[in-house]
């Protein structure tokens, strides 16, 4: 027999204690990821009793590969339309905590004695809270359904994005060991600008090719190309010089816009959890104890800092964002806890060789207590707000609640302000179209042009008409193409501004556009050239086909918003609502942050006591103060039911409410008629035959006038007659004498009707 490899050995001896720490960790309600954690320190090189793990560098890479799974994973559950769906507020109050978190996280480093990037990278394992703890704590809680836990969601999102971008911020400090404001700008714009394209690009290419591949795509060969497509965005990233997690993330975000993301989601979910698992286990072999007790006092100052800093940010946050003094501790004693991000950053920082290794077990240390005390902090909020409002003076208490009345009361936004983001959106994704298309045709067209082309003024002006031609639709609708929407239209018609801002729009973007021209075709030809000849000629043939390239444009533009709204299309159903219905849920959301009220999806038992009753009959508006917002049945969703409307089992429905509502209200959506139980099990169900005859005194009876039915509590399901055998026969149909008749019912009460006299 041949030599087993090490990779094996080690691969078996990690998943089999992992699965028994995990075992454990499950039976005594605690995260799995502790579990992972606690599975590398018993196989890891620190601890002698146990077996170890022989090669750790193939479990490194592997653990590399469990990243960018994870990470692949998180991003198809991100999706960046949920960014943008994002209240102000949960934005608001994410950054707030963010700053207030890193840069405190960074001070508390300073203030220990470590070093630069030791400190900056604690900041940066703080900057994320536990999304796996805090729904299930919430769940435990039965908390899920209030509106704080909407925002709670809503900063989870935002962290999520913040933390990625971070990861490469701190790989870049960490390449370069320079900390200049001008550097660290410059990388943000360029990851920003990176993010968008691909972002734009995938959406316009990816759900078209899943759509026209759907009939060949089984689940072996879906799974197969969402792993290359995770692996070859990887690779680009890393080319483009970012990281190979946030090729992963982004790749995960444009599936997730697809049709296909579910069912993506679904058949990763093994590949993540295996590779996932090994990434814990090997954060959890890096765990020293004498290193956890001679930093002690670190993971005491840092389990402090997370506890009492994101309580205060997170708070803060809220409360600069407009929110009820209520509302906002509990945000604040939801998020203090640290997230898996914190392993994953820390990571990063081992494998640039730029971090201490006593990170590690400070952060594990901080994680695991931090994780224990969240339940306990969710259910203390109300406890901490009573004391708040007896130790605060009352006009400091009166000053909050005007503050969060007057910001929510803040309605829709002007026209105006419609219109001005509406042109930002325009010029922003057709300003990076262009762009990308500028770089491809200096970088890529004209140099592969002058290797073939002796005379670089002959191939300048060939990469100028293929890249100008490619770019034209794109370069037109950034100088043409109106808002769309009422509130452009309002506005332009509105005498009161007579058309200024708008006209002053119009001709800011006319001259951005020619100076894109000009710039285009000055890095491709001489500046003589361009000025005598190559401008006038594109502005003049722009012009002239400026109609027929504004309607290619618009199927482009339509392609990209087909393949952007592809789940709502999908969900909405052929023919049936159109995925605005879904859209103004969410613009409801925002709108009913005034009246302290949001939506909640709740969903019919199949035991419900009101089942098949009309919204009339149930007068659940005039009992508990609710209204319904839709039903939705199926792929059919019913909006703004009227009262003749039923509910039947599983419906979605939507509730607007506020929480004290919601919490009154939830008893009566879930209660449930009472199940009468009559001590009969699954083994007393049976199939039997009967014989009409004297006993069972069934002869000249119907099925329906026998009332076997009711008798056997069982089902007729045959009836043997001589030679003829009736399957399933019709309730009408007359029992004779000498018929074999078959039911499907309680035993006992089958051999009681056989032996009736």
């Amino acid at each position: 027999m041949g030599h087993l490899p090490k990779l094996i050995e080690d691969l078996a001896l990690i998943l089999f204690t992992g699965a028994v720490t995990t075992l454990i960790f499950k039976w005594i309600k605690q995260p799995l990821v502790l579990g992972y954690i606690i599975a590398g320190f018993l196989v890891g090189p620190h601890l002698s009793i146990t077996p170890t793990v022989a090669d750790n560098e193939n479990v490194k890479t592997l653990a590399e590969i469990g990243v960018i799974f994870l990470l692949f994973s998180l991003g198809l559950e991100f999706s960046f339309k949920k960014l943008m769906r994002v209240g102000g507020s949960a934005s608001i109050t994410a950054f707030v905590e963010i700053l207030f978190i890193t840069v405190s996280g960074y001070a508390v480093g300073k203030w220990m004695g470590w070093s630069n990037m030791d400190s900056i990278f604690l900041g940066g394992m703080l900057a994320s809270s536990s999304t796996t703890i805090i729904i299930r704590a919430f769940d435990e809680l039965g908390v899920k359904t209030k509106q704080f836990a909407r925002i709670v969601f809503g900063v989870l999102v935002v962290e999520d994005i913040v933390v990625i971008l971070l990861m490469v911020l701190l790989s870049t400090m960490a390449v370069s060991q320079q900390f200049e404001g001008l550097e660290l700008l410059m990388t943000v714009l360029k990851l920003l600008f990176f993010l968008a394209l691909w972002f734009i690009t995938g959406i316009f290419l990816l759900p078209t090719f899943l759509k026209k591949a759907k009939n060949l795509l089984d689940e072996e060969t879906l799974l197969i190309l969402s792993i290359g497509l995770c692996l070859g965005m990887v690779i680009l990233a890393t080319q483009v010089g970012f990281s190979a997690e946030l090729g992963a993330f982004i790749m995960g975000s444009i599936i997730a816009e697809t049709t296909s993301a579910e069912k993506v989601e679904h058949l990763i979910k093994p590949v993540k959890d295996l590779f996932g698992a090994v990434f814990f286990v090997s954060v959890g072999m890096l765990i020293d104890p004498e290193a956890i007790m001679l930093y002690k006092w670190p993971v005491l100052w840092v389990t402090l800092l997370t506890l009492f800093g994101k309580l205060f940010s997170t708070t803060l946050g809220a409360l600069i964002s407009g929110q009820p003094l209520k509302r906002s501790v509990q945000v604040g004693m939801s998020m203090a806890q640290i997230g898996e991000f914190a392993f994953i950053v820390a990571t990063l920082g081992l494998s640039l060789g730029v971090i201490s290794n006593f990170l590690f077990p400070v952060a594990v240390g901080a994680s695991a207590i931090t994780t224990f005390t969240t339940p306990y902090m969710i259910k203390g909020s109300d406890r901490l707000y009573h004391f708040l409002v007896k130790i605060l003076p009352a006009s400091w208490i009166e000053k909050l609640n005007r503050y969060s009345d007057s910001t929510q009361k803040i309605q829709a936004e002007s026209n105006l302000r419609v219109a001005l983001k509406s042109y930002g959106r325009i010029a922003l994704v057709n300003g990076i179209i262009i762009l990308a298309l500028f770089l491809i045709s200096s970088n890529f067209l004209l140099p592969f042009l002058n290797n073939y082309i002796e005379n670089t003024t002959i191939a300048g002006l060939i990469c100028l008409v293929l890249s100008l031609g490619i770019a034209s639709p794109f370069i037109l609708a950034f100088i043409l193409k109106k808002p769309d929407g009422m509130a452009y239209k309002e506005l332009w018609l509105d005498n009161k501004y007579n058309r200024g801002p708008l006209l002053v729009l119009e001709i800011i973007r006319l001259i951005i556009g020619g100076l894109i021209i000009w710039f285009w075709v000055s890095n491709l030809l001489s500046a003589r050239i361009a000025i005598i000849a190559a401008v006038p000629v594109i502005i003049i043939l722009y012009y002239i086909f400026s109609r027929k390239i504004q309607q290619f444009y618009q199927r482009i533009e339509g392609r990209f918003f087909v393949n952007l709204n592809a789940r709502e299309l999908a969900a909405a159903g052929e023919g049936s609502v159109s995925p605005d219905v879904f859209q103004k849920n969410v613009e409801l959301q925002s709108s009913l942050v005034p009246w302290s009220a949001h939506i909640v999806d709740m969903v019919v038992s199949q035991q419900a006591q009101y089942l098949g009753k009309t919204l009339l009959e149930l007068a659940w508006r005039e009992q508990y103060g609710i209204n319904i917002a839709y039903i939705k049945r199926g792929e059919r969703l019913i909006h703004a039911p009227n009262r003749d409307e039923k509910l039947f089992p599983l419906d979605h429905v939507g509730i607007i409410a506020t929480d004290e509502q919601m919490q009154v209200f939830k008893t009566v959506f879930d209660t449930t008629e009472p199940v009468e139980k009559e001590g009969i099990t699954i083994n007393d169900i049976t199939l039997q035959k009967i014989v009409v005859d004297e006993f069972t005194q069934l002869k000249d009876l119907s099925i329906r006038e026998s009332g076997i039915r009711e008798r056997t509590h069982g089902l007729v399901i045959g009836i043997e007659r001589g030679h003829t055998r009736m399957l399933n026969p019709d309730s009408t149909t007359v029992f004779e004498w000498d018929d074999i008749v078959w039911l499907v019912g309680d035993r006992k009460k089958i051999q009681a009707l056989s032996r009736r006299t």
